[in-house]
């Protein structure tokens, strides 16, 4: 016999899915005058669209605090012969941009992308792996990370610290 042309069973979802994305449309149309306007606190909240957390404002990790301290923030206008762009967010350096310059590699990135990459508990260069910290300031650098991960307090004196190993 074959296939039947007005097939009615497949009109009733189609006629549906596309009624849920309208509807989802026209949701995120209000949420979005909502929040254009300042009126976003009265939507329910999973409504309201989420607001990204300043990655300044908390580390994420003792590590990248640390690596934080030891590499250098630099305006872009004081590098001689610097590249064009960042290789982790490609945009093309401006002269105010905050840098950072790896030890290592001397590659470098704007401060917020390197931050970022730190963030996410990396310790090599997003461009070669070159690990951030050079070999001869590695010991002293996990000193100061496993002091300031509070577990020589639990050990005491039997701490790798303490016991200068």
């Amino acid at each position: 016999m074959g296939f039947p042309v007005g097939y009615t069973d497949l009109f009733l979802p189609k006629l549906i899915v596309h009624l849920l994305t309208v509807l989802g449309f026209i949701r995120k149309f209000i949420c979005t005058i909502f929040t254009v306007f300042g009126l976003g606190d009265f939507l329910e909240p999973e409504m309201s669209f989420p607001t990204r957390p300043e990655s300044h404002s908390e580390l994420h990790s003792v590590s990248a605090a640390l690596i934080r301290e030891l590499l250098p923030v630099v305006k872009f206008s004081e590098l001689v012969d610097p590249p064009e762009s960042c290789a982790v967010c490609l945009y093309e350096f401006d002269g105010e941009d905050e840098i950072r310059r790896l030890t290592n590699c001397r590659h470098i990135f704007h401060r917020s992308c390197l931050d970022r990459w730190m963030d996410h508990d990396q310790k090599t260069c997003p461009l070669c792996r070159t690990p951030f910290i050079p070999d001869d300031m590695q010991e002293s650098f996990n000193e100061r990370l496993w002091l300031a991960s509070g577990i020589s307090d639990i050990y005491g004196e039997y701490s790798p610290v303490a016991a200068g190993l």
